[in-house]
This record gives structure tokens, C-alpha cells and sequence, in this order.
């Protein structure tokens, strides 16, 4: 297991940093198709469209092709979501780190291996919180593949919970898709509470649909101990 460190985001790591987080979205996609082929309006379209040709032209072949054609078109579609997430990420939050996370009163961390950046946190303010309180929202979590399973995930958790109990907030909220089950059994095991979920529509509106859920963690007001 290779040594690891978390430190602040610096200038130097940004190429390092946006190639971690493209990658990281686009691993999404291989969950993102088997769970489009498991909904029943997908399952409904790969059996009545072929059999629809076999009733009209008699020919199983084409039968075959046009599943074989709509698996590769539902796969294509799969990446749009994390496609046009990567993009909007990179042209809004991502292109200037430094502005969008530590000069806006939130902080952004890495994790460092060997000279390697490994893994990767931000967090910012939440600009109109519910009932008044005080919360900080987690984003783009993520570690790369080969430095998994060391506990880098939960230490760079670890560090925004201990930046916002530092500064004050009385929460921690976060936002990820059925999709990521890594993700959410992490958050469930460092006592994030599901607060509700709304559904996430994508490419095809009546195909590509999937819940995005709410996590928050709070602070007992009393809490004295070191995260």
C-alpha cells in the first residue's frame, strides 16, 4: 500500500486534477447501461421492436441486427449524462478551481501518492440553506482506480467534515446517483443520513431515467471529539 498524504489543492495539480474527474465520470457509464437495460420501458423496446419486424418482414435476421443495434445505441446513450456533466463541469467550477472553491469561502483537496494526485474533493458553501441553518455542500469525490480500497475516499470525507466543523456549519450535504452504490455505501458508513431524492432525467426523457439522492451529515452541537 503506497503512502498517501491530503493536502490542499494547489495551481500545479489542475491538469492532474480535470483528468482524474473525466475519468472518474466516464467509469460511471458501464453501471449507467445495466441499469438502463434493467428498466422495463428498455426491456419493453428490446422486445417488441424486434418482434415487430419479425411479424413484418419474417426474417430473424434483422431481428438479431436490430437488437444488436439498439444495445449499441442504448450504450452510446448511457454516456450523455456523464458527457455533458464532465463539459459543464469544465467550462463552470473546473476551470478555475482556485476561484470556484478557495476563493469562495469553501476549500478543494487532493490526495497525493508518489508525486501522483490520486483522489480529489471540493466544497462549498450552500447559499440559501433550509431553515436558516448553516451547510456545506461536498462535490466531485472521487479516487482513482488503482489507489481504491486504502482509505483515501474517507480521509478526503474526513476533511471536509472537519473544514466545515471548523468553520462553523452545522451540516454537510451531498448529492449522487443510484448509480454510484460505491459511493452511497460510503456515505451511509460515515453516518450521512438520506434526507430525499428526486429523478434525474436524461437524453431520452421517457428512457434514461434515475434518482439522484440527498445525503446530509450534521454536527451535534455538543460534538467535542476530532472526526
Amino acid at each position: 500500500m503506497a503512502p498517501y498524504q491530503i493536502r490542499q489543492y494547489q495551481e500545479r495539480d489542475h491538469t492532474q486534477v480535470v483528468d482524474m474527474f473525466s475519468r472518474g465520470m466516464m467509469e460511471h457509464v458501464p453501471a449507467c447501461f445495466r441499469y438502463v437495460l434493467l428498466l422495463p420501458k428498455t426491456l419493453l423496446l428490446l422486445f417488441v421492436v424486434p418482434l415487430t419486424i419479425v411479424l413484418v418482414s419474417g426474417s430473424w435476421l434483422l431481428a438479431v441486427l436490430c437488437i444488436f443495434f439498439l444495445l449499441l445505441l442504448l450504450r452510446l446513450l448511457a454516456r450523455q449524462p456523464f458527457k455533458e456533466y464532465v463539459a459543464m463541469s469544465l467550462q463552470t467550477d473546473m476551470a478555475d478551481i482556485t476561484k470556484s472553491y478557495l476563493n469562495a469561502h469553501g476549500s478543494f483537496w487532493v490526495a497525493e501518492s508518489g508525486e501522483q494526485v490520486v483522489g480529489m474533493v471540493g466544497c462549498l458553501p450552500v447559499k440559501d440553506p433550509p431553515l436558516g441553518g448553516k451547510q456545506m455542500q461536498l462535490f466531485h469525490l472521487s479516487v482513482s482506480s488503482q489507489h481504491r480500497g486504502q482509505g483515501i475516499a474517507k480521509a478526503l470525507v474526513r476533511a471536509v467534515l472537519q473544514f466545515a466543523r471548523d468553520q462553523g456549519y452545522s451540516d454537510v450535504v451531498l448529492e449522487t446517483s443510484v448509480i454510484q452504490q460505491s459511493a452511497i455505501t460510503l456515505y451511509e458508513a460515515m453516518g450521512f443520513q438520506r434526507t430525499g431524492k428526486y429523478a434525474e432525467v436524461s437524453v431520452v426523457k421517457w428512457l434514461i431515467v434515475f434518482s439522484v439522492i440527498h445525503f446530509m451529515y450534521s454536527f451535534p452541537s455538543a460534538q467535542k471529539h476530532e472526526l
